[in-house]
């Protein structure tokens, strides 16, 4: 590598699969270690399967850019559907539009940028519970723990970190710790209890006492 700069081709970037595996996450940001913009691309193995998750950048006020590298998507932006074959560059200026692509070919590539307008870059939290799956793939649950509780002390009252980390302390069997982060979690997003209800990797709390959700 020549001293301040860089050069990487995509497919060199090892894959994490994330979303029940049926996504593949390459991780151009933290491989680069971008600090003013997020970057990352994404693939869908299979066509039908989304290589956009739906989503809004509200939370952290970004603006996106996709650009297909390969395949070809179909694009729905707050509604809208947009055909994006190779090559299409999509930018979704107001971080409040509800954003997804879904692969109409195999190994359909998509690549995102985005970013703030008025202020400082912030990696998005998800990018911690992305990068952790490689152990959970792996099966090194006590790596998968120990990842997510270094992403909580960055940021220690994020749902989706406490929720993902409670996942693999019941993994390891850590049960209190789990009951007491997911309740916390719950707390902070009750929209996560869908999830909970049906989540394999919560599978052991669910007959306890202190489960958090009703029966």
């Amino acid at each position: 590598m020549a001293e301040g700069w860089q050069s990487i081709r995509i497919d060199e970037i090892d894959p994490i699969a994330v979303v029940d595996g049926t996504l593949l996450w390459r991780p151009v940001r933290r491989t680069l270690d971008i600090g003013a913009f997020g970057m990352n691309a994404y693939v869908a193995p299979n066509a039908g399967d989304d290589v956009v998750e739906e989503h809004t950048e509200q939370a952290l006020g970004h603006e996106e850019v996709y650009v297909v590298l390969a395949g070809r998507a179909t694009f729905s932006i707050d509604g809208e559907t947009l055909d994006a074959p190779a090559g299409t560059i999509v930018f979704v200026r107001d971080p409040a539009l509800k954003r997804h692509a879904r692969a109409e070919e195999p190994d359909t590539t998509v690549l995102a940028v985005g970013g703030p307008r008025d202020a400082a870059y912030e990696p998005s939290p998800w990018e911690d519970f992305f990068a952790a799956e490689r152990h959970r793939a792996a099966g090194d649950y006590d790596a998968y723990v120990a990842e997510l509780e270094e992403a909580l002390v960055r940021r220690p009252d994020h749902p989706g970190t406490l929720y993902n980390l409670a996942c693999a302390e019941a993994l390891v069997g850590r049960t209190e710790d789990a009951l007491a982060h997911l309740a916390r979690a719950l707390e902070l997003n009750p929209d996560l209890a869908e999830h909970a209800a049906r989540d394999e990797d919560l599978a052991s709390l669910r007959d306890l006492a202190a489960w958090p959700l009703k029966h």
